[in-house]
């Protein structure tokens, strides 16, 4: 049972997510030859304040 766990900033609509777990199962299952009913998408949402990039948080960089 292949397992994929997305981290990514919070944010993403409820369409968004049905798409990229979609998207990702199939291409899982077509790559691996895994039954697509037993791929796993695990969405792991984090705020600005939890990520950092160049050892500063987002949430005291600029939004882009």
């Amino acid at each position: 049972m292949p397992v994929v766990t997305i981290q990514m900033l919070a944010g993403r609509t409820h369409s968004q997510k049905a798409e990229l777990a979609r998207v990702v199962t199939e291409a899982v299952s077509s790559i691996a030859h895994a039954n697509p009913e037993s791929v796993v998408v695990v969405f792991e949402e984090v705020t600005r304040e939890d990520y950092a990039t160049g050892g500063t948080l987002l949430a005291d960089q600029p939004a882009h």
